[in-house]
């Protein structure tokens, strides 16, 4: 049986040097204590192979082999051009 690879959502926060950029991911948790919805974030490091998303970008990325140590993404599609933070 084939695994399913993870498709994230996010904004593009930084370039990361050539053919890389980092992606925040935001999510939306209840709290267990206290029943109220939290934000949660976490960064994700994305190869994108032709360099053309920049800061500021909504882009998509798709689950792959490990590319790095900490690269296991690539980009699949840019969502909205935005403007740098």
């Amino acid at each position: 049986m084939a695994s399913l690879k993870r498709v994230i959502n996010g904004k593009v926060v930084k370039r990361a040097g050539d053919k890389t950029i980092t992606v925040l991911v935001e999510r939306k948790v209840v709290h267990p204590r206290y029943h109220k919805i939290v934000k949660r974030f976490k960064k994700y490091l994305v190869h994108d192979e032709s360099n053309e998303v920049n800061v500021g970008d909504t882009v998509s990325a798709i689950e792959c082999r490990p590319l790095s140590k900490t690269k296991t993404f690539r980009l699949k599609e840019i969502l909205t051009t935005g403007v740098a933070l």
